[in-house]
């Protein structure tokens, strides 16, 4: 097991700071809603856009590094993949749909490439 350097009691307060943290920054948001009647129209927007930064935040990484490294060449298979998912995506809007194309690309590819 890895030592942090950290006491037991600091590392406690550290974890609970954090949870208090993390807490009051969401209750702050479900309070301020609670007090607004209408939300901002920038701000939904906003908010709608949310899930797919998160998710673009998440999988991009993915795609784009090898190794460490960034990887923009023809022999990142993922790229190729994941452009079929996003062009899947695009047109059918079906979860499903999406992850059978980029899955079964990425898989077929690797099979002859790979």
């Amino acid at each position: 097991m890895a030592t942090t350097g950290l006491s037991d009691v600091s590392l406690w307060l550290i974890i609970l700071v954090g949870g208090l943290g993390t807490y009051l920054i969401r209750v702050s948001f479900i309070a301020l809603f609670g007090r607004l009647d209408d939300v901002p129209d920038g701000v939904e927007r906003a908010l709608r856009l949310v899930p797919a930064a998160v998710l673009s935040a998440l999988v991009l990484p993915k795609f784009v590094y090898m190794d460490g490294s960034l990887a923009l060449s023809p022999d990142n298979l993922r790229l190729f993949a994941g452009a079929l998912a996003v062009a899947v995506a695009w047109y059918t809007e079906d979860i499903f749909a999406t992850i059978v194309a980029g899955m079964g690309a990425l898989w077929l590819l690797s099979y002859v490439f790979g």
